[in-house]
């Protein structure tokens, strides 16, 4: 990957375990970056199963199956650049918070679809 490490993509509660998100969707993920051409601060990968419990996320969370990613963007300009280019790059999966955006492709999961927090 060019903009990212696999250890920002850990579980708080497990070093390592970054190497266990999807690779296709990280590589997606590291065009949405150049698309974007703004950095992208990643603030939760993948999840253990008792990580995402102890943050209130799903039980079938994209995150336990490292199909997902959430991307600090506390200003609106970033947001809109996140967005632009996860649909450009077929995300179909967004959730966007007051400070993040939530994108994934879980393919297991509805699609397409967008949701606030």
């Amino acid at each position: 990957m060019k903009y990212f490490k696999p250890e920002e993509f850990d579980s708080p509660d497990w070093e390592g375990s970054g190497v266990h998100m999807n690779k296709e969707f990280l590589e997606t993920l590291d065009s949405m970056r150049e698309v974007a051409r703004i950095p992208f601060i990643i603030t939760s990968g993948y999840r253990t199963p008792a990580h995402n419990k102890a943050v209130g996320g799903k039980p079938n969370s994209a995150h336990l199956k490292g199909y997902a990613a959430d991307i600090s963007a506390p200003e609106g300009f970033q947001k809109y650049a996140i967005l632009q280019a996860a649909l450009l790059l077929g995300i179909r999966r967004i959730g966007i918070g007051s400070n993040f955006v939530h994108v994934d492709a879980d393919p297991s999961l509805p699609q397409p679809t967008i949701w606030t927090y």
